[in-house]
Parts: structure tokens; C-alpha cells; sequence
């Protein structure tokens, strides 16, 4: 059940300082996701216009075509938030977040707790951490109604959300993967060859990268809590933990004995994990179908039986359903970015003006400005992967480095952008503009820590 929505005198009441102005402007211009997504295909469309001399039928071409340029990366993307979600639902992962919820004790210890606990489902795979983080949240803010003291459901969800800021440093990076991945897009660009992920996600640089991240905005949450007798927004005493009974079904027919028998999903579970280890063993790498293939193995193996899978997958479909209406929206927007040659305008714009010692900075800022238009690593990349790497290329800068500067600007803006924060927001029933003034303080945060990461290895 969902919580109601928060009055904005609360959720402004509860901020310290200067976040009150912020969260009373948020909470009244920030329109839905949805909404978002339509204007800045305005905005997309009139800067083309402008920037590039595109004509209007251009545009519109562009647009129309682009529309369906993303479908196979769509569906790796729905697969693993569908993934991500039924995995965060699985009876053994439930009971863990349901233990996990009573290590808190305090408020303050509460929002860093799930902050932490999210960012490291999101290194493993961001649709897990989205989902873990917006469960987490809610089964904390039950656990301290119980347990008698107050959280800001609001902060705790934005806290849940904000572990998104590491998603492509890790596991699940779209970027680096592809770089990884032989024959993809990005190959050309690379001269036929590979990034390993050893230079890219699992390089010393990037793991201190994480650390100092997680470490930065675990303190901004500790010091952005509401004061001790500030009023806060509670989860609504309707909520309570959810009930695995709800996936028991009646077995009557024999039918209904083999859905409810373990048998089946246990073995597609086993084949899987057998597929993965002898996928690895011959030098394979990660991809993002592996990624989606060892999640969808551990999945067959938690579940009870396809009874319970089936019920899993309806309630993880209603929360894909809104990001895949989007999808063809931004894929049309990369689709006028791209035809006309606007993303070169905004990424060559930053690239002029660099030199190998910069260019990382200046690369992520670029691609922080890109995500705003393509909320989508694997799309962006398509695009903005390959003028990067030229240019890193052309001033002689380490590919790696190219490759994580676009990475780390794809997460670092997802912190103000709300294409993401939808599966989050429907679990707990909130509306973007209700976390927004928090997850910009981690945008503030994290960005800092990931300039400086990249300026020092560029050193």
C-alpha cells in the first residue's frame, strides 16, 4: 500500500535551513516524470533548431526515427529493473531487508543506513539497488514507528534513491561493459579493441572512486537530518511489513502441483548458473546479458515455485510499465540529438576547450548535461561513447578514463533527473518533487568527489 502524499509545510518544515526554500520551489514547479519527459523534447527540438540549422522537418525526422532506435537496449533495460525487482522480493531477500531494517536505531543512522545499503545493491545491479533502496526505506520507516521514534519518510526514501550514484561505477555499468564487450558500438572507436572492466569498473582509482563517494554523501545525509523536535512526514500507519502470504495459491489440479513444485524453477536456476560458469571459464566477459542471466538464475533458484514467480513478475510489471512508456520518448530525443548533430554541439562545446589534464572534469560535465536529455547509460553512450573516445584519442588521454568520465556523469545527474526515481516513488508512493531537495544535495556531493577522482588520475 501506498503512503499518501506529503503535505509541502511538513516536508519543508522538516529541512534544515537553506533546504526549505529549496523544497518549497521543488514541491510547486517540479512537474511528473512524464510531463519532464515531454517538455525537454521541446526543448531538445527548439535547441536544434537553433544550434545546428537543422530544419524543422529535420527534427521532426530525426525524432520520428529515433523513436524506435533503442528497442533492443530497452529491453535489457526493463529486464533488468523487471529483474532487479522480483529479485528484491524473493522471500530469502525480503527477510534480509526485514533484518536489516531494525539495525538503525536513530533517525540520523537511518537515512545513512539505507543510503549505504542501497548504493551497494545499485553497484551489484542498479535495478536491485532501486528497488532494495525504496523497500528498505519503507520497511525502516515501519520498524521505527514500532520501535517508537520518528524518521522523515521523505529524506529515507531520497536516501533509498540517492544509491544510484554509484550504479556505473559498478556491475551493472552499461559503459563499461560495452567497451568490454567485443564488437559492440564502441569498437570503431577503440580500434577493434576491448576495455577490460579491470580498467574500468574494478581499477584502483574507481573503487577509491566509490568508497569516497559513499563516505561523502553518507555525511551529507548524517547533517541534512531534520533537527531533533522538527516536525517530520511519517509513513502513513496504514503500511505495515508486507506479507509473503499473499504468494501461497490453492493447488487443486495436478497443473497446480507442478506450478507449485520447486522442481522446475530449480533446474532453469542450475542450467543457468552452469551456463554462466562455463561462459566465464572460456574467457567470457561481462555483459549486459550476463548481468540479466545471473540475476535471472538466482531469481529460479530463491523463488518457491512458478506460482510464486508468476506473482512476482505481475507486481515487478506495474512498476516497469511508466519507464517503458518514456523510453521511446528520450530514445526520440537522442534520435534529434544525433540526426542533427546537437549532442557533437554540447560535447565538442566542453572537449575544445580541454587538455589531457581536464578533459576528464570537462568530459563529465558533458556528460552529466547529456543524461539530462538521455536518461539512459547504454543510450548515451551509443552516441556521446564514441566523440568522447576520438577526442581522448586526439589529446591522448587513456580510453578508460574517457569511458568512466561518461559514466560517472550518467549517474551523478540522475540525482535531479526523474526518469529513474519512478519505480522508487511508486513503492513508496511519493512524487519526485517530495525527495528532489534532497537527492540535489547528493548530486552536490557526489559530483564533487567524482571531478576530483577523475582530474587526480588524469594527473
Amino acid at each position: 500500500m501506498s503512503a499518501p502524499k506529503p503535505s509541502t509545510q511538513v516536508n519543508a518544515a522538516a529541512s534544515k535551513g537553506f533546504m526549505r526554500p529549496i523544497n518549497r520551489f521543488l514541491e510547486q514547479w517540479i512537474p511528473s516524470a512524464l510531463t519532464f519527459a515531454i517538455v525537454l523534447t521541446l526543448i531538445v527540438a527548439v535547441l536544434a533548431f537553433i544550434l545546428t540549422g537543422a530544419s524543422p522537418v529535420d527534427v521532426v525526422t530525426g525524432w520520428g526515427e529515433g523513436l524506435a532506435g533503442l528497442l533492443e537496449f530497452m529491453t535489457q533495460m526493463a529486464l533488468i529493473l523487471l529483474l532487479g525487482h522480483i529479485l528484491a522480493n524473493t522471500g530469502p531477500v525480503q527477510k534480509l531487508l526485514t533484518w536489516l531494517a531494525r539495525v538503525p536505531g536513530n533517525p540520523a543512522f537511518a537515512y545513512v543506513f539505507v543510503f549505504v545499503i542501497a548504493a551497494v545493491a545499485c553497484l551489484i545491479t542498479w535495478g536491485l539497488g532501486l528497488v532494495v533502496g525504496a523497500l528498505l526505506s519503507r520497511e525502516i520507516a515501519v520498524q521505527a514507528r514500532e520501535r517508537g521514534y520518528k524518521v522523515h519518510f521523505p529524506l529515507l526514501v531520497a536516501a533509498g534513491y540517492s544509491g544510484m550514484v554509484v550504479w556505473h561505477m559498478g556491475y551493472s555499468g552499461s559503459g563499461p561493459l560495452t567497451a568490454a564487450t567485443p564488437d559492440s558500438f564502441l569498437a570503431e572507436s577503440l580500434g577493434g579493441e576491448v576495455i577490460p572492466v579491470s580498467e574500468t569498473i574494478f581499477s584502483i582509482w574507481n573503487l577509491l572512486a566509490i568508497l569516497a563517494v559513499i563516505v561523502v554523501c553518507a555525511l551529507l545525509f548524517f547533517f541534512v537530518a531534520p533537527k531533533k523536535d522538527a516536525p517530520v512526514y511519517e509513513l502513513s500507519d496504514s503500511v505495515n511489513s508486507e506479507s509473503r502470504a499473499a504468494f501461497d495459491e490453492d493447488v487443486v489440479t495436478p497443473a497446480d502441483r507442478i506450478d507449485a513444485s520447486r522442481v522446475l524453477t530449480l533446474i532453469i536456476g542450475l542450467a543457468l548458473v552452469i551456463y554462466l560458469i562455463i561462459h566465464f571459464a572460456q574467457g567470457g566477459g561481462l555483459t549486459l546479458d550476463i548481468v540479466n542471466w545471473s540475476f535471472l538464475a538466482l531469481i529460479f533458484l530463491l523463488v518457491k515455485n512458478p506460482f510464486e514467480l508468476i506473482h512476482l513478475t505481475k507486481e515487478a510489471a506495474s512498476n516497469v510499465g511508466e519507464i517503458l512508456l518514456q523510453f521511446p520518448l528520450y530514445a526520440g530525443i537522442l534520435g534529434i540529438m544525433s540526426g542533427t548533430g546537437l549532442i557533437a554541439v554540447f560535447s565538442d562545446a566542453l572537449v575544445s576547450i580541454a587538455n589531457p589534464t581536464t578533459f576528464g572534469v570537462l568530459a563529465l560535465l558533458s556528460a552529466g548535461l547529456v543524461n539530462f536529455f538521455v536518461p539512459s547509460g547504454g543510450g548515451q553512450f551509443a552516441v556521446q561513447g564514441p566523440i568522447m573516445l576520438d577526442a581522448a584519442n586526439q589529446l591522448g588521454v587513456d580510453p578508460s578514463i574517457a569511458i568512466m568520465a561518461v559514466s560517472y556523469g550518467d549517474q551523478w545527474t540522475n540525482m535531479l533527473q526523474p526518469f529513474w526515481a519512478l519505480p522508487v516513488l511508486a513503492i513508496a508512493g511519493l512524487k519526485m518533487r517530495d525527495i528532489l531537495g534532497y537527492t540535489s544535495v547528493t548530486f552536490l556531493g557526489s559530483g564533487v568527489v567524482m571531478a576530483l577522482a577523475l582530474f587526480l588520475v588524469s594527473l
